[in-house]
């Protein structure tokens, strides 16, 4: 064959090469993707006793599950109800992703994904959850806390955190009044949510969303309540919005009604600018 350049060269088959290295890629993208599935696997971590008991075939028998997601969210209940004695933690996921680098090495104190059950009525439990959960994780996510979890006469009750500048409304008057709640419940759900129902074009994504989905097919009575906030980061006032959403569950829980300055100072740090033009 001649080049543009009048060399003469030789020409040859690299059919059967490029096949080989073809497959060689192929094993090695094979590797990499089993790997990187198995780094992202969720990992729960239940405390001896609870994990004696579901090696046994006895599931968690919960009455109600509290699932807090997000800063906010996760800190109400830290400032509210659990800062008194009554709660131990059973036990902790650790998530991987590419935003929620939790490694499965990690204990509950260092975990960003938390079990509290209380002393006196154990069949209440709580969740909270601030770190990332990716797309590809919810799914098992749900599936392996309700696999622990007993589905006769359970109740779920899921706080969530979100933006207000992610709320779709005509009336852009009404953002104004933020903090606000906005809830979406299972059919199977036969209480009367404590404030509007969530209006669309909006809708509820992420973790919240995959356990209310989860819930729905299996007829279990479980209700959202989304808080929209216009403060980045813990704020109190945004904590205090979530107040009515646990006033269904009477005497399951208690809320502590004026947390001390000291506690409400441990969860709530104001958010410093790092940088700005001026620096």
């Amino acid at each position: 064959m001649a080049t543009f350049f009048g060399e003469v060269l030789s020409v040859y088959s690299r059919a059967v090469e490029e096949d080989e290295e073809d497959f060689e890629e192929n094993e090695e993208d094979e590797e990499i993707r089993r790997e990187l599935e198995e780094k992202r696997e969720v990992h729960l971590h239940w405390s001896p006793e609870v994990s004696e008991s579901l090696r046994s075939g006895n599931k968690m028998r919960c009455s109600d599950l509290i699932l807090a997601v997000g800063h906010n969210a996760a800190r109400f209940l830290s400032v509210y109800v659990l800062t008194s004695a009554n709660w131990d933690a059973v036990g902790h996921a650790s998530v991987w992703n590419e935003r929620s680098r939790a490694m499965t090495g990690q204990s509950i104190e260092e975990s960003a994904c938390v079990f509290h059950r209380q002393k006196e009525n154990p069949s209440v439990l709580i969740c909270q959850v601030t770190c990332h959960v990716a797309e590809d994780q919810l799914f098992q996510w749900t599936e392996k806390v309700f696999e622990c979890l007993q589905h006769r006469e359970l109740n779920v009750t899921i706080l969530s955190d979100s933006s207000v500048a992610d709320y779709k409304t005509a009336d852009y008057l009404c953002c104004s009044s933020a903090p606000f709640l906005r809830s979406l419940h299972t059919g199977a759900y036969s209480g009367e949510p404590v404030c509007q129902m969530l209006e669309q074009p909006n809708i509820f994504t992420g973790l919240p969303a995959a356990v209310l989905n989860h819930c729905e097919v299996h007829r279990i009575p479980a209700v959202v309540y989304q808080c929209y906030s216009d403060v980045i980061g813990p704020d109190s006032v945004t904590m205090e919005t979530y107040k009515p959403a646990l006033t269904k569950l009477g005497k399951s829980v208690q809320l502590d009604p004026s947390p001390s300055t000291d506690v409400l100072r441990k969860f709530v740090r104001t958010t410093n600018i790092q940088s700005n033009l001026y620096i």
